[in-house]
Parts: C-alpha cells; sequence; structure tokens
C-alpha cells in the first residue's frame, strides 16, 4: 500500500455521528464539522431518533478536499464529551 486514500477528492462524505438526543445536538455537530468544511450545506444534515428518543444521529455529508480535512473533523467530533460515536 503506498499511503494513498482510496478515496477521490473533492467528494461528498457523509459523516454519521451519534449522542444523547437533546435539542442542541444537531446545532452542536454542525458547528463542531463547520470548523472544517464552513461551506457545510444544511439541506446535507439529516438526523434521526433512536425509538425510544433517548439517542441521535445527525449524518452530515461534507464537500471534502482531502484527508487531512476528514482527519481533523473525526478526531473534533470524536473529541468532544456529548457525542459517542462517529461513523
Amino acid at each position: 500500500m503506498n499511503g494513498e486514500s482510496p478515496l477521490q477528492f473533492p467528494c461528498a462524505f457523509p459523516i454519521k455521528v451519534m449522542g444523547v438526543g437533546d435539542p442542541g445536538f444537531q446545532m452542536l455537530v454542525v458547528e463542531l464539522v463547520r470548523q472544517h468544511a464552513p461551506d457545510l450545506d444544511e439541506t446535507q444534515v439529516r438526523v434521526r431518533d433512536s425509538r425510544a428518543g433517548r439517542y441521535q444521529s445527525v449524518t452530515v455529508t461534507v464537500n471534502a478536499r482531502d484527508r487531512a480535512q476528514l482527519d481533523a473533523i473525526y478526531q473534533d467530533l470524536s473529541g468532544h464529551p456529548h457525542i459517542k460515536l462517529v461513523l
């Protein structure tokens, strides 16, 4: 393997984020992603509540420029205490 990403940049890249379903969770995710992807289109944000409503998943599709941008987004999301899982 030569270390190159199998992704072709730029590309539309979905990131799924899960956490406790409180009213500010979607905005938190959008704000964290927007720090690295200021051109984020909010029509590319989908939200689903868990069956019991306790958890929420937010899928954000970013126009990724490169692998470093994606790594920075994942690092910020994964490091936040309100976020349980990033896929």
